[in-house]
């Protein structure tokens, strides 16, 4: 497998880390079934996407990408759906962690 395709999918498998994250509220403590199924199946190819980038990616660089770009996608996802706070200091960190992934991704 290419370094490129590695990326393309551990990115791809950090959108999937956000789609569960996500599910994970709608499910109401896996309370509720179809959002339950949802969160499972989102973790299981998000997982399983990690793996496959992890046959050519450092684990540690491809770690901290996949878990970046869940929180991140999380907490956007988080201020629109459910009107969860947000200020200047928090939008601050977030471009932190946006950095720091574009960073990672840069150096390999």
């Amino acid at each position: 497998m290419k370094t490129s395709l590695a990326w393309t999918i551990l990115i791809i498998a950090g959108f999937f880390e956000t789609g569960w994250a996500i599910g994970m509220k709608y499910s109401d403590g896996f309370t509720k079934l179809w959002p339950s199924i949802f969160t499972a199946g989102f973790m299981l190819i998000s997982v399983v996407m990690l793996t496959f980038s992890l046959k050519v990616l450092p684990v540690g660089s491809a770690y901290a990408v996949w878990t970046g770009i869940g929180a991140v996608g999380t907490v956007i996802l988080g201020i629109l759906l459910f009107k969860e706070p947000y200020d200047l200091f928090r939008l601050f960190f977030i471009l932190l962690i946006i950095v720091g992934i574009i960073g990672l991704r840069v150096i390999k």
